[in-house]
């Protein structure tokens, strides 16, 4: 039986095992893929390029049909690496509305969705201001002092 993934792919130089790398990659790495570029306002804030979309950042549609668009995130595929927009609908013939999938790399994320306390942190910590470890000497002195 073949491997169905495997980190080598990552560092070859074949687009087949880049696409491969990326078809076939576990959950865990797919959520890498979900990032999206801040805005410059985010950038200076936060001292961090990009991010994961979730669920209720508010984003702004980059390139395809649905440019210049904004709004706020409804779903998030990490399997197929596609998020639903609210306002970034297509019309069926029926003349119903369906969300249009789009890619995380197409887009600009101008609000965060901060309601999750491990993605604050992590914003902090990417922030350049890492959490300070204390010394086994500073931990002995508080202890004595207390």
């Amino acid at each position: 039986m073949k491997k169905l993934f495997s980190n080598y792919w990552k560092s070859s130089k074949q687009p087949r095992k880049k696409r491969k790398y990326q078809y076939n990659a576990p959950l865990h790495i797919k959520y890498k893929f979900l990032a999206a570029h801040l805005s410059e306002e985010l950038i200076k804030k936060y001292g961090k390029r990009s991010i994961p979309v979730r669920k209720g950042d508010t984003v702004k549609v980059l390139r395809g049909q649905f440019k210049g668009k904004s709004g706020k995130i409804e779903k998030v595929f990490v399997k197929k690496t596609r998020v639903w927009i609210e306002g970034v609908n297509r019309t069926k013939r029926d003349g119903s509305k369906s969300f249009y999938p789009v890619h995380p790399s197409n887009l600009l994320i101008s609000e965060l969705n901060l309601s999750d306390e491990r993605r604050k942190k992590a914003l902090a910590r990417k922030n350049g201001t890492p959490i300070k470890k204390q010394s086994a000497k500073k931990l002995a002195n508080q202890k004595k002092g207390n």
